[in-house]
């Protein structure tokens, strides 16, 4: 039987070479190799190519590789949670690319199967997909991504054994799994190693055989005071916001799988009840997400998309980043709800990229916006200066086109009757007046009562 070598941090890190591809676990800090990589810091190699969903926090696991200007690319998802990434990307010392999240946990996949390349409706026609071959696939067009592969994969598990088999915790499967498949050396650090035997073989996530050392960690998240440990602030929303969540909540039906994007959105968990038979997705891989725990953090608890601390209903279940976006360009998720920056005429959203701000941060928005069966946008009327968000055509970068369902701001709910934007009701203060001078669309009208008002 393989035995895996199991040595320290500084030891396991003289596997890494400057100029490797250097493959990074985690979500957020969660699931984050973070002894591994400051053990890497202390080292003079450079000229990294690092893939990771994020670059650590300020100064913290990744974060310190950039620091000390050890990363020369920069492939990933969500940059800008560190905001040290941005402007070192802006002052041109690191090269990023930016990956929607499906998109990078599937090219990881396919890069661990031996896949060259795959074929992906998300991002298409989308400025992520700038220079990609595009080819139609049943009248949808689909761009052309790369497998990934790297040097070097560090992850992070709770367990090991001294085969090398491999435990995470809850939601700490993220991109660790997909990252063990893809690497020529995978190193693991863990919080405790057992003997041969201890874990059951169906507990096993990553097999020893694609494992080659293991490392004991020394510090945990919880140490380093990073925010994936502090659970989430109690929120107290607008009455304007409130009610938009309650009439995003009348669109769902018991059985219902539903994803809650950041920001507007996660107020419609606030509300859910075990009683409607819901049961919420969260795209870092768990499906039958509770409500926030009353203390503790992402060491006593899974973690949601937005790196707050939840708790898990009764048959919830976890799973991998790359399984979780599978579930959704399949058609498993039944309803998304997200907010957006415009929405217009044709059903088309632009929500990931932020005027003035730089291109860094894409997360899973465009594999949900064309992967859910339906797609409920929420978001205030105008932005902050009255500008319409509402529009004849989207003047932002878009996420997709043509996925919208039901757009509901604090003023109105417009859908789509017969692929026309139509005014469907209006929200608890507003009046026709006020919301035909502050929508910059086209619509019909097609007034009904609102089902919100009895509830809000």
């Amino acid at each position: 039987m393989k035995r895996v070598s199991i040595t320290s941090a500084e030891e396991a890190v003289r596997r890494v070479r400057s100029g490797d591809t250097l493959l990074v676990g985690g979500f957020g800090m969660t699931g984050n190799p973070v002894n591994l990589l400051h053990a890497l810091a202390r080292t003079e190699v450079r000229d990294l190519t690092y893939v990771g969903n994020n670059v650590g926090e300020r100064g913290l696991g990744g974060g310190r590789l950039l620091r000390n200007g050890q990363i020369r690319t920069a492939i990933g998802s969500y940059f800008t949670s560190n905001p040290e990434v941005v402007e070192a990307a802006q002052a041109g010392r690191i090269e990023a690319r930016v990956l929607p999240q499906g998109s990078l946990a599937e090219a990881l996949r396919a890069g661990g199967a031996g896949i060259a390349a795959f074929y992906t409706p998300t991002a298409a026609g989308t400025i992520v997909a700038d220079g990609a071959e595009v080819r139609v696939f049943e009248g949808r067009e689909h761009v052309l991504v790369e497998g990934i592969r790297g040097d070097v994969a560090f992850v992070r598990a709770h367990l090991a054994d001294r085969a090398g088999n491999l435990v995470y915790r809850m939601t700490e499967q993220n991109f660790n799994r997909a990252m063990a498949m893809a690497a020529r050396v995978v190193i693991a650090e863990v919080e405790r190693v057992v003997d041969v035997g201890e874990i059951a073989p169906e507990h096993v996530h990553t097999p020893g055989a694609l494992v080659d050392v293991v490392v004991q960690a020394s510090i945990g998240l919880e140490e380093l005071g990073t925010s994936a440990t502090v659970a989430g602030a109690t929120r107290n929303p607008s009455p304007a916001r409130l009610a938009m969540a309650h009439r995003a909540l009348a669109e769902l039906r018991p059985g219902d799988v539903v994803n809650l994007g950041i920001g507007i959105p996660t107020l419609v968990g606030d509300l859910l009840t075990p009683e409607h038979g819901v049961l919420l997705h969260t795209e870092n891989g768990m499906l039958g997400v509770g409500p926030a725990p009353a203390d503790g953090g992402a060491m006593d608890y899974p973690v949601n998309a937005g790196k707050v601390p939840v708790t898990a209903l009764p048959g919830a279940s976890y799973f991998d980043s790359a399984d979780s976006f599978a579930m959704i360009r399949g058609g498993h998720v039944d309803i998304a709800i997200m907010g957006g920056l415009q929405v217009d005429e044709a059903a088309d959203l632009a929500n990931w990229a932020v005027p003035g701000k730089p291109l860094l941060g894409v997360g899973g928005a465009m594999d949900l916006a064309l992967g859910a069966r339906r797609l409920i946008v929420m978001m205030t009327h105008t932005e902050r200066d009255g500008s319409a968000k509402i529009v004849e055509r989207c003047t932002l970068p878009l996420t997709a086109r043509g996925v919208v369902d039901l757009v509901i701001t604090d003023k109105a709910v417009f859908g789509y009757v017969d692929d026309a934007l139509t005014l469907l009701e209006l929200m608890p203060g507003a009046t026709l007046e006020e919301v035909r001078a502050t929508t910059r669309a086209r619509f019909r009208e097609a007034l009904r009562d609102d089902p919100a008002r009895a509830a809000v």
